[in-house]
């Protein structure tokens, strides 16, 4: 294996987590800023304000975007690594 095509699997590899990780990263991103917020203006410090509602998105977000990570990873695993292991 050469330097170039591992230092390209590894870009891929990396930019495959960027994708994978996106919507909840996002999700927990603006949820953050809207409670925030809202704590802001009403004077509310309670924790659990903060961290019951972004728990529930992102698990949220995790069910509905499962298919699309999954197949984002397999499609990765199969059409790079793999050809890559077996040497074809």
């Amino acid at each position: 294996m050469s330097e170039t095509l591992l230092f390209d699997m590894m870009r891929q590899a990396l930019l495959i987590a960027v994708r994978i990780s996106a919507p909840m990263l996002v999700v927990a991103l603006v949820a953050g800023m809207i409670i925030g917020l809202f704590q802001a203006l009403t004077s509310i410090q309670e924790m659990t304000l903060t961290f019951v509602p972004k728990v529930g998105l992102m698990l949220a977000v995790f069910w509905v975007s499962m298919s699309f990570m999954t197949t984002a990873l397999s499609d990765f695993y199969v059409g790079q690594i793999i050809p890559l292991i077996a040497g074809d």
